[in-house]
Parts: C-alpha cells; structure tokens; sequence
C-alpha cells in the first residue's frame, strides 16, 4: 500500500514548502554571504526533493484545480 496524499493537501503542503524554503534560502544567503552558485543548487536540491515525491505519487498535485479538464 502506497501513502497518497490527496491533491488539496498536497498543494497546501507544496505551497507550504516552496514558500519555507525560499525563506531559508534568502535568511541563509543573507547571514553567510555565499555565492549566488551556491544558492541555486540550494534551490535545485529543493526542487529535486518535491520532484521526487510528486514522481512516487507521494503528492498527487492538481495545482488547485487550475489544470482540470472540462467533460461536456
């Protein structure tokens, strides 16, 4: 048995975890002073992770409804 998570919660928590992350990227690059290189392979390593999940039907996005095709 897999473990789904529905496509509302998996939008919210998406939207969660883009917005958390783009936090801790910009407070981490502002305390340290890294490069700019060093902050986007940051960002790639987060997008690789919700990539993975979205890949192993861990997070069932619907991007809020938005992507839904109409039936007639």
């Amino acid at each position: 048995m897999k473990f789904r998570i529905k496509p509302l919660a998996s939008d919210i928590i998406i939207s969660i975890y883009a917005i958390a992350t783009l936090y801790f990227r910009f407070k981490f690059e502002s305390e340290t002073y890294t490069s700019p290189m060093l902050s986007i392979v940051m960002g790639v390593c987060f997008v690789v992770i919700i990539w993975v999940l979205i890949k192993l039907k861990v997070l069932n996005p619907n991007w809020f409804g938005l992507l839904n095709s109409k039936k007639q």
